[in-house]
């Protein structure tokens, strides 16, 4: 089942089977980890006796019907994470996967139903936003949604449940990220390079957690950037089913659009500095090499671009202040990588930056499920942090019980007399 998964993501996803292979693993361990999770958190759980010794217990229950709004740059991990929290958490789910990514999502929950779960207590809609999302999320049965992709969705659906009459549900929202790197000087070139490439071009540049912004302080500007640009042209455009292939297609024709638009564009603003050539027996596809661009700071894009495209500006150490308010200045907030050999420049960077994940000389992708649980703040998500201790908690509600101990032992003893 485990390399039919990864065929099936490479067909439909366009993922090399590298991709697609760590993603299938992915998903077993959000599966793995949230059965942990529901045994840890469900069933009564004593508390502290009250001022007059009476006995407490808390109790989580599912909510009712979940819908769960999956993207297409992930369509077995974030399908199954999202669907097996609200199982674990006692809730009936509809499930959404994107329209570019049904048959996957199909196969994921023919398996979960050939596992045990009861048919009655998973569904799968196939079909478009406004066909199939917007009316399953004005729909008063449904107790609560989970959804990744776009901050305009996300912030589409919020007013949307917040129109509906009725309760008040839960919105478990992840979206994208404005994702930077900070380099000073003391950094490894060679280990920048290698952490960019991973961070900005892998999976085509279509994770939200995948670097956008790389900051580089000035005396090592030209040297990485020189490192860099060799290190991308001998990355591998092709066919994603090739075992040697480094970046696939992008995921449809609008993406590919949107991706040279915003080629153009930076054509004007800025300085091409890097791209990954392509190969003359490159097939008929959806194809954008990676490229990067150097720009001045005020020349940032203030919006994600979903794809293989770096944004490169380069500071003084005056001017390390300015980059970071500008990058802070977007709202947005999931990954954020340094590249440093000082601790203090850790400090100063992740006292001004607040995100979800940071990672300190490493790359920015592949957040494991359990150690480095996912997610943003701001523009970036509402948490709590899949694959962390605190989100199956978020698709149940809290109930407590409080008796009074004393009452129960006289009427205790009242019963017993008559």
């Amino acid at each position: 089942e485990r390399l039919a998964l990864s065929a099936l993501i490479v067909r439909e996803a366009g993922k090399t089977y590298d991709d697609a292979l760590a993603e299938v693993r992915e998903a077993v361990d959000y599966l793995r980890y949230y059965a942990q999770e529901a045994r840890r958190l469900f069933g009564s759980l004593s508390l502290m006796p009250g001022p007059t010794g009476e006995r407490n217990s808390l109790s989580l229950n599912g909510r009712g019907v979940f819908a769960c709004i999956s993207p297409w740059n992930f369509p077995l991990a974030i399908f199954i994470g999202q669907v097996s929290a609200a199982l674990a958490a006692g809730n009936c789910v509809v499930a959404k996967p994107a329209e570019q990514t049904p048959i996957v999502a199909q196969r994921a929950a023919s398996i979960l139903v050939e596992s045990g779960v009861p048919r009655f207590a998973l569904s799968v809609a196939v079909g478009t936003g406004e066909v199939i999302g917007a009316p399953l999320v004005a729909d008063s049965r449904i107790a609560g949604v989970a959804f990744t992709g776009s901050v305009a969705t996300a912030q589409h659906i919020n007013r949307a449940l917040a129109a509906r009459n009725g309760p008040i549900v839960p919105l478990i929202a992840e979206t994208g990220g404005l994702n930077a790197m900070i380099v000073d000087s003391s950094a490894l070139p060679e280990q920048v390079v290698s952490d960019v490439i991973v961070s900005a071009f892998q999976s085509a540049g279509q994770r939200c957690s995948a670097l956008r912004v790389l900051a580089l302080q000035a005396p090592i500007a030209d040297r990485v950037i020189d490192m860099l640009s060799g290190a991308m042209r001998q990355l591998k455009l092709g066919d994603p089913a090739e075992p040697d292939t480094d970046v696939g297609p992008v995921i449809d024709v609008d993406a590919l659009a949107a991706l040279d638009k915003h080629r153009k564009h930076l054509s004007t603003i800025g300085k091409l500095v890097g791209e990954t050539p392509r190969p003359n027996n490159l097939p008929k596809g959806l194809f954008f090499p990676p490229i990067a661009f150097e720009v001045a700071l005020d020349q940032l894009p203030e919006t994600e671009v979903f794809g293989p495209i770096l944004h490169i500006v380069r500071y003084k150490r005056s001017e390390l202040d300015l980059v970071l308010a500008r990058i802070g200045a977007t709202g947005h907030g999931l990954t954020l990588g340094i590249a440093t050999r000082i601790d203090r420049f850790v400090d100063e960077v992740t006292s001004v930056l607040h995100v979800g994940n940071t990672y300190v000389n490493r790359s920015m992708i592949g957040a494991v499920v359990g150690v480095q649980p996912f997610g943003g703040e701001g523009l970036s998500g509402t948490g709590p942090k899949a694959g962390g201790p605190n989100y199956v908690a978020r698709f149940a509600v809290e109930r407590t019980l409080t008796v009074n101990t004393a009452a129960v032992g006289g009427n205790a003893a009242l019963l017993s007399e008559g």
